[in-house]
């Protein structure tokens, strides 16, 4: 009985590693949002702005990408077109594709916009370490444009009209190729699940 109750929890574990949803980390943020400054309309299809982020490691996946945007009261930003580059909207693609945002919170700034909190997920490239540029553009909402909140962080940023602008507020997210990091609830979930197993399992013997 010992054997067969130690190679199931094996198994589960491998299963619950696997397959249970993994944390994903912050690869670059370039700083809270400013909300109150200026913002760079990212709709029209034909503007796009442009930021530098960092990544640290080889072999990194990104797979998340968060950000503030200005919208007139009652807007919704639905998608956008997001790319990874290796140069201002230009140069090696690494990953170009329309995008889902989800609204966060918001709050109202001194120009009568709602500044708020947009994230999206995505199955992105796999990067090693070095500089690339994230450009946002095409984006698409029920109502008034969606501008790109600037917060002056530590990235170069570009408009493609204009040229060189103070960057933007915005979080990238992703994991290191290969590895995994469970949520803090799925050993819990396991081990109840093991717990229960294993009383039933010494009943019957």
């Amino acid at each position: 009985m010992s054997r067969h109750i130690g190679a199931l929890f094996l198994f589960m574990l491998f299963v619950a590693i696997v397959t249970f949803p993994c944390r994903a980390q912050t690869i670059y943020s370039n700083g809270p949002i400013d909300g109150n400054t200026d913002a760079w309309t990212i709709s029209f299809g034909t503007f796009i702005v442009s930021d530098t982020f960092q990544v640290a490691n080889n072999n990194t996946e990104i797979t998340g990408f968060t950000m503030a945007d200005w919208l007139t009261p009652g807007s919704l930003l639905g998608t956008a077109e997001l790319s990874i580059t290796t140069g201002e909207a230009g140069g090696t693609s690494y990953f170009d594709q329309i995008v889902d945002f989800t609204q966060g919170s918001c709050t109202l700034n001194a120009f009568g916009y709602n500044v708020c909190n947009e994230t999206t997920t995505f199955n992105g490239p796999e990067l090693n370490a070095g500089t690339y540029w994230i450009n946002i553009q095409n984006a698409s909402t029920t109502g008034d444009p969606a501008y790109w909140d600037e917060n002056s962080g530590a990235a170069s940023a570009s408009e493609n009209t204009v040229g060189s602008i103070p960057s933007e507020s915005f979080t990238v997210f992703g994991g290191q190729s290969g590895t995994t990091t469970p949520e803090p609830g799925t050993f819990m979930m396991f081990g109840s699940g093991l717990l229960g197993l294993a009383w039933l399992l010494r009943g019957r013997s």
